[in-house]
């Protein structure tokens, strides 16, 4: 599995109108709005780098809304909690 972080600047007025479409777009497994220096946060879970790379360089431009994102690409998990075996139990 691959799992990235994308941040994300919408245009003037779009935050909550890009924050749905990008919900909708399948490898997006969760959508913050933030404040600060990014108006939304993107968590991409994806099967393989391939994937992702299609994610942000094809699906997501197509998102209309979005004027710039930085995509941080998750290396290793440090966490305590393994997440997938939450999920797969329905917590």
């Amino acid at each position: 599995m691959q799992n990235a972080v994308i941040l994300i600047n919408a245009e003037k007025g779009q935050i909550q109108a890009v924050a749905q479409r990008l919900a909708e777009v399948d490898g997006i497994s969760e959508v913050y709005s933030t404040c600060g220096r990014y108006d939304l946060v993107a968590i991409a879970r994806t099967r393989d780098f391939e994937s992702l790379a299609e994610l942000v360089t094809v699906r997501l431009m197509k998102v209309e809304g979005i004027r710039d994102t930085e995509t941080l690409n998750a290396m290793q998990v440090h966490s305590r909690h393994d997440l997938e075996t939450m999920f797969s139990v329905g917590l």
